[in-house]
Formats: C-alpha cells, sequence, structure tokens
C-alpha cells in the first residue's frame, strides 16, 4: 500500500499553498479534490490580494499586517498573475469621516513595511479628473490608494503544478471518505468514480474548506474537545460592460457600513462584489458536479444599487452578463455580523493518543494569506519531521513568474515580439494565463494553424488541451470560466461549440495520460 507523509483534503488555495510548501521541503504528498481545483471558495473571490483595509476597523491589525507582507511576497513570485491597481474612495457624507480614513490608510501603508507601491493620497472629484469622471455630481474629495489584483483560480492551479513539479500526487475528481488510525498511520478511504482505495498517510491535513467540519466528521477518532465551528458566508459578484474608462478600481462606501468594490475585469467589463451573507453548506456532490451556490436576487439587487448609488449611469440587472457566489469558511468567533467574522484562519492539531498520526485542520483563511498559512502550517508539523527541509517559497517564482534572470517586463517584450505574427487576443491570453511557460506552449508553433481550432476570445486548441493535459481540466466550465474566463466574451453559439468538442476530446486525453 502507498503511503505518504502528508495527505491533504482539499484543492483550494490554502490545500494547493500547503501542497507546494510541504513538497518542496522534501516530504511525499498526495492532494485530493472532490471535483476541480479552486472548483469553489478559491474561484470565487473578489480577485485581490490585499490587506483588508476595512479590518483595521475590527482592530485586526496582525492580520491586516500579515496580509500587506504577503501581498507584498505576491507581486515578487507571480508577476504574471498580479497586477497592482489604483483604487479610488470617494468620500459622501454621513459615513466614515475624512479623517478617519486618512488615519486608516496611513496604517495601511505603513503596517506592512516597505513595499513598491505608492502611499495613499487624499484627491479632489470636484475638478474634472478621470476619477470622478463616471460619479454622480457632488462628490467633492476622496482617496487614492493601492492594492493589488490577481487571476484567483489560476493562482491556485499554478501553486499546484509547482506542488507537482516538486514530487506531489495531485487527484482530482477524488473524494475523501474518511480515515481511521492504524499501528501509527492513517489509513485513508478515497473515491474515484464507482472505484475505491485506500492509501496511509502519517498525517492527513483537512484543508476541506466549507466541509472542514464534514471531513472531521467522517474521520475515525476520539477528540477530547469538539471541533471549533465554521461560519459559512457567501460572498456574490456580478459581471457587467465595462463602466468607466480606464484601469482603476473604486471602494464604495455603502449605507449599511460594507465596501462593495468596482473592479476593472479582463479589459471590457466591471467585477461588482462582494455580499456577505449567511449560508448553508451545500452538498459535495452537487458542488464537485459544477451545481454550486448562486447569487440570490436578493444580492444582485443590492450590488446594483450599491454601485448605482455612486455611479452617473445605474447598473441594472439587465446588464448582467454574469455572476457567480462562493462560500467563505470563515473560523466562528461568535460574531453575529457576518461582514465583522474575522477572515483570519486557525489551524487545529490533533495528535491522537500516540502523536505518530496526525490530523491538522484549517479554519478560515483568505486568499491573500494561504502561503504564509502554509509555512505556518509546516512549523506546527515540523517536531514531527525532523528531516523537514527550510522554508522556500517566499522568494521561489511561480511558474511562469521566472524570467530566467531577465527584469519581468523585458521578457513579456520579448514574448510579443517573438509570437507578433500570431493574433493578439492570443497572445495577450496566454501571457496573462501562463506568463513564461507561454513561451514553452508556443515552441512549436509556426503559423496560426499549429495552434487548432479557434474557440473564440482567443481560446485555441492548442492551449485547451494543455488545460486538460497539464491542468486537471475535465469539463467545459473548467477551462471557459476558472482556467481562463473566455467564456465571458464567447457567444452562446462559440460556448456551445466548446463544450461538444471537450466531451470529445477530455476522454480522450484522460486515457491517453493514464
Amino acid at each position: 500500500m502507498q503511503a505518504y507523509d502528508l495527505l491533504i483534503v482539499g484543492g483550494g488555495i490554502n490545500g494547493a499553498g500547503i501542497a507546494r510548501d510541504a513538497a518542496g521541503r522534501g516530504l511525499s504528498v498526495c492532494l485530493v479534490e472532490a471535483g476541480d481545483p479552486a472548483g469553489a471558495t478559491s474561484s470565487a473571490s473578489s480577485k485581490l490580494i490585499h490587506g483588508g483595509l476595512r479590518y483595521l476597523e475590527q482592530y485586526a491589525f496582525g492580520l491586516v499586517r500579515e496580509s500587506l507582507r504577503e501581498r507584498a511576497v505576491m507581486l515578487r513570485i507571480a508577476p504574471h498573475l498580479t497586477r497592482p491597481c489604483r483604487f479610488v474612495l470617494p468620500l459622501r457624507d454621513g459615513l466614515r469621516p475624512a479623517w478617519m480614513m486618512q488615519m486608516g490608510l496611513w496604517l495601511y501603508d505603513n503596517l506592512g513595511g516597505e513595499d513598491s507601491l505608492p502611499d495613499a493620497t487624499r484627491i479632489r472629484l470636484d475638478d474634472g479628473s478621470d476619477w470622478a469622471a463616471p460619479l454622480q455630481p457632488g462628490f467633492k474629495e476622496g482617496f487614492l490608494y493601492f492594492d493589488v489584483q490577481v487571476d484567483d483560480a489560476r493562482l491556485v492551479i499554478l501553486t499546484l503544478r509547482d506542488a507537482e513539479t516538486h514530487g506531489a500526487d495531485i487527484l482530482t475528481g477524488v473524494r475523501f471518505l474518511g480515515a481511521s488510525r492504524q499501528e501509527g498511520l492513517w489509513q485513508c478511504r478515497l473515491q474515484q468514480g464507482a472505484s475505491t482505495r485506500t492509501v496511509a498517510a502519517r498525517t492527513v491535513v483537512n484543508s476541506a474548506g466549507p466541509w472542514v467540519g464534514e471531513v472531521l466528521d467522517s474521520v475515525c477518532t476520539v477528540r477530547e474537545q469538539p471541533h471549533p465551528a465554521v461560519r459559512l458566508v457567501r460572498g456574490s459578484h456580478i459581471v457587467v460592460p465595462r463602466c468607466y474608462a480606464g484601469d482603476h478600481a473604486y471602494t464604495l462606501q455603502n449605507d449599511d457600513g460594507r465596501v462593495v468594490f468596482l473592479l476593472p475585469f479582463h479589459d471590457h467589463w466591471t467585477l461588482i462584489g462582494t455580499t456577505d451573507v449567511r449560508a448553508d453548506l451545500p452538498d459535495l456532490g452537487d458542488q464537485a458536479s459544477g451545481n454550486g451556490p448562486v447569487a440570490s436576487a436578493e444580492e444582485i439587487a443590492y450590488l446594483c444599487r450599491a454601485a448605482s448609488r455612486y455611479l452617473h449611469r445605474p447598473v441594472t440587472e439587465e446588464q448582467i452578463a454574469w455572476s457567480f457566489a462562493g462560500l467563505r469558511p470563515l473560523y466562528d468567533d461568535g460574531k453575529a455580523d457576518p461582514s465583522a467574522v474575522t477572515r483570519d484562519y486557525h489551524l487545529v492539531l490533533d495528535k491522537g493518543k500516540s502523536a505518530e498520526a496526525l490530523l491538522l485542520s484549517v479554519f478560515g483563511g483568505k486568499l491573500t494569506t494561504h502561503r504564509h498559512l502554509a509555512e505556518t502550517v509546516m512549523e506546527k508539523l515540523a517536531p514531527y519531521f525532523p528531516h523537514l527541509g527550510e522554508s522556500w517559497t517566499a522568494t521561489a517564482p511561480l511558474p511562469g513568474g521566472d524570467s530566467d534572470g531577465k527584469d519581468f517586463c523585458a521578457a513579456t517584450a520579448e514574448f510579443f515580439q517573438a509570437y507578433r505574427h500570431l493574433p493578439e487576443a492570443v497572445t495577450h491570453g496566454l501571457w496573462a494565463r501562463h506568463g513564461t511557460l507561454a513561451f514553452e506552449l508556443l515552441a512549436n508553433v509556426r503559423t496560426v494553424d499549429d495552434l487548432g481550432c479557434d474557440f473564440g476570445a482567443g481560446l485555441t486548441e492548442l492551449e485547451a488541451m494543455h488545460f486538460i493535459r497539464h491542468e486537471w481540466a475535465h469539463r467545459a466550465d473548467d477551462i471557459l470560466w476558472r482556467r481562463s474566463k473566455a467564456g465571458l466574451a464567447m457567444s452562446p453559439a462559440q460556448r456551445s461549440l466548446f463544450d461538444a468538442w471537450i466531451a470529445r476530446h477530455a476522454p480522450e486525453a484522460a486515457q491517453a495520460l493514464a
């Protein structure tokens, strides 16, 4: 029977980060994911690597400090997936006063130490500036500050690819049924389709996100204390045609005290989010088959109203091209208001009686802090793995972020010069999604014909086969809405043709790889 040092349950951002870190330190790692990697919470975020400006109101200074430091790390190791973005924060009478915002932004600029992003500044909004152009008349001033946009699903996928490069086994479409301790090891029961098997592991890492409690309940172990509770909060977003010119974002204070973001999204769109609504746990089988949470009519109306309170041209439900929702598995700290529940993570280590078969569960967490969370997991496990290697992920680029010693901007220019004969939609999509790995994808491409079928929106057969063969894609949604966002710009007819194509080719590719 195969035995691993770590068996990780859950292929979201936390599981991916732990798998990458552990494999790079010399541990044998297996990660199991019941559905598609990043198929749940980790692809339904606001697509931001940020410190969490509003967390300062909750006095979560440690979380904001850690998040800001991780923001700087992600800019270094994932330059292809991250983009610094200016945020305009208009001041509105009756809401947070200017002095409070100025103090908060000063803390925001200084808590994380030095980084490459400019400090916040106070700006006029009644002088005809571009910042004020899309806003209703009457806004006099505001603030300009910086945060970072990220492709959340790509971040998960490339983190998993790096884990695989370091020796981890990544198993998708595999459900964790439970485990029991036997002779110092976990005997873990896994299911793929109609077949089941058992693998052994010294440690089970439960990073199942919303299903962390279900995984704990499936493990045959006696716990002296009940495990922490998880608060499930649904966050929904809508995507509409671009509301304004420019590549900046807006942070809008809502009348209920929350904030709503307007974010530039894939050239021609604006992403609006998010909500905070208490939710129930969906069936894991429904989630794995692509039937996850959806934005409610009330949430959609809420987001439209929040944006329309500020914009000269109102946002209407008829404009919505796409909506999505995800469940945030927050560590339940007892607060009644979902927006006030901590976004920090909580790790629980169960050593059992012999301290041989370990169980470590991850409660909460956020996209921004996943890498540091993984380091903290390794620190907790280090006493039980004496040959564990040193920490390494803070400086090692993710796949596609390494430019062979050149400046990443120079590598970018080199790529577009080398492939200037190919359609811009294709090359821009490849570089944004793969970074320097795009050179490998196009290594044998001489003419447009070598790209294969053009599905539209810059997605080609060459890239789609790469997603299937190297990035665990099996269904059309895996590619159109997670590996890429091509589905947003494709017509219904194009999406239908792609559905038919992947139904033919995904099984063939899986059989060839087996």
